[in-house]
């Protein structure tokens, strides 16, 4: 298994493909900007067009920025204290900026990795089984929504399924996102809710990924309570967020 040190510096090596840097940016006690472009070794889902990507690890923040959009993002970053440039009310100061350039903010993520020395299987009163990707095409549909994404199913290489007596009620899955790390999604039954089921399909999917020598990883919203305890619980911890702007129409699509 890999240690703290090499997961992290995983996840930074790929954060700095996709965002067109190096790893050592993410660890500069100043932050750092680079001109955003996609490169053949981004994650998957990351899709033009892309005006700004902010990223902090926790000690800056990189911007990986379209060059018109530069001295604003500049601003920014310098003007408030780096974790605050992803919270209001310091988002509102970029948003008002951004509107008239016909840009908005689009997403907001934080991302959970695995800590080698918390992570271990968690047990459950359900069977689990390890599933492969022949055994996930029934399962395409909306209750199992997080753990596999139908647009992408050729990246949905890896689950485990959780049966009462022969019915499938939690699901966790995950997405070959990259060369070096898989997504974790995960769903579970409403009525099977709150009985370790998430927690124990979470940390057994991780230890199988690592058996691979793929890191897992594990995303959720800021206000997703539920998703950030059931990551902490499977023995991730957080690990870097990220902020994206994208042109308005673009935002405005995903609202209608």
């Amino acid at each position: 298994m890999y240690t703290k040190q090499e997961i992290l510096e995983i996840a930074m090596e790929q954060s700095a493909a996709d965002n067109h840097c190096t790893m050592e940016d993410f660890l500069k006690p100043d932050h750092v900007m680079v001109d955003f472009a996609l490169g053949e070794r981004a994650r998957i889902y990351y899709k033009e067009p892309i005006t700004c990507n902010l990223v902090s690890y926790g000690s800056n923040i990189v911007a990986s920025v379209k060059s018109e959009y530069r001295d604003l993002v500049w601003e920014y970053i310098h003007k408030f204290d780096f974790y605050h440039c992803f919270e209001t009310p310091s988002m509102n100061w970029l948003a008002e900026r951004l509107a008239p350039m016909g840009q908005k903010i689009c997403f907001m993520a934080e991302y959970f990795l695995p800590d080698p020395d918390r992570l271990a299987e968690l047990l459950c009163d359900y069977e689990i089984k390890i599933l492969n990707q022949k055994d996930f095409s029934n399962l395409y549909r909306k209750e199992w929504s997080n753990a596999l994404c139908e647009d992408r199913k050729k990246l949905d290489v890896l689950g485990a399924g959780a049966y009462d007596n022969g019915k499938l009620v939690g699901l966790a899955a995950c997405s070959a996102d990259c060369d070096s790390m898989w997504q974790i999604g995960v769903d579970v039954l409403t009525e099977y809710r709150r009985k370790g089921i998430a927690s124990s399909l979470t940390s057994r999917l991780a230890v199988e990924i690592l058996k691979r020598d793929k890191v897992p990883f594990y995303c959720c919203a800021w206000s997703n309570i539920r998703s950030a305890r059931n990551a902490i619980r499977s023995g991730f911890a957080p690990a870097w967020v990220e902020m994206t702007v994208k042109p308005a129409k673009i935002v405005d699509k995903m609202n209608e």
